[in-house]
């Protein structure tokens, strides 16, 4: 700020120069207060577990089981660990990084190439990114034959500890129908004995699904679509006719489930796939009889894995 003659403070030009162009002499004078170092830190001078920037989007190339690739918009997350005795980090340079890398076809595989450079250029001994994307499959209705996109909430995780080691998580919401065993059977009950007309109650629910994979391994989106499909049974249908409800309905009479057993598919295809170290399932039954909802949890159990934890079921609402 300049000073006039007599002292008193001028106030600065309100002007956007675009005319103006920073040189490199320029910016070599421009004050980077994140690199102050120990004696500019404000309060506790500790490690920071995770500082970084979350949910920048960007479109991305995804590769499919089949091979192709398929452009999504993407939102993705990066941090990094933060050392004693550093003041900050350059948040642009996560954001910055993760661009060069833009081109790319995006599996679980490949974050640990972004991760490796997040930690060569911010001087990082761990690194964390997380990429959240709606993925779509054509799904082919029951028995009319007509086809239509079912959208899937899925993401990848990469995760580079201070051990080194990169682990790698796959994340899939899958939504269903879960028809109530008890009511199926109180409604029989009611037309077999008093010749009564009931409907057994099902309702709308959702299975998030995380998965660590083994070091070697590779799960696609499909993949895990297959895998809840298979223990499950009874996903939401996209396009119908008549006929596709009626097999809908004899699909969910045939299907029946508590969120007990639901909880109990699902671990048991991923317990016995070979490409899965580690996982945890949370569900959700939107329940149509209670003004609440049924939730369930279940891990694998590894030590120093999934622990079940989880509290925010809210976020399952589908």
């Amino acid at each position: 700020m300049s000073i006039d003659t007599a002292n008193t403070y001028l106030r600065p030009r309100r002007l956007y120069d675009s005319a103006f162009k920073a040189d490199a002499v320029y910016r070599s004078g421009i004050p980077d207060i994140q690199n102050e170092g120990a004696a500019s830190i404000m309060g506790a001078n500790v490690p920071i577990i995770q500082v970084g920037i979350s949910d920048f989007r960007i479109p991305l190339s995804f590769l499919g089981a089949n091979g192709e690739r398929q452009r999504l918009e993407a939102r993705v997350s990066g941090t990094v660990g933060l050392q004693e005795n550093f003041k900050g980090i350059n948040m642009s340079r996560i954001m910055r990084v993760f661009y060069e890398f833009k081109e790319r076809s995006f599996d679980v595989n490949t974050l640990a190439d972004v991760l490796d450079a997040y930690q060569v250029r911010l001087n990082s001994a761990t690194a964390n990114l997380n990429i959240a994307f709606a993925y779509p499959m054509v799904k082919r209705s029951l028995r009319s034959g007509l086809e239509g996109y079912q959208y899937y909430d899925a993401g990848f995780e990469g995760r580079i500890g201070a051990d080194g080691m990169y682990r790698k998580f796959v994340h899939f919401d899958f939504v269903y129908s879960s028809a109530c065993p008890c009511s199926s059977e109180l409604s029989e009950h009611a037309r077999e004995t008093r010749d009564i007309y009931a409907i057994p109650h099902s309702q709308r629910s959702k299975a998030r699904v995380s998965v660590e994979l083994e070091p070697d391994a590779l799960l696609h989106i499909e993949d895990m679509q297959a895998l809840c499909e298979g223990a499950l049974q009874t996903e939401t249908q996209v396009m119908v006719k008549r006929e596709d409800e009626q097999a809908f309905a004899e699909m969910n009479g045939s299907h029946v489930k508590f969120v007990e057993d639901a909880a109990r598919l699902v671990y048991e295809r991923l317990d016995a796939d070979p490409r899965i170290r580690d996982f945890q399932v949370v569900l959700n039954h939107l329940e149509s009889l209670h003004s609440h909802d049924a939730v369930a949890v279940i891990c694998k159990g590894l030590p120093g894995g999934f622990d079940g934890s989880y509290r925010d079921f809210s976020s399952l609402k589908c």
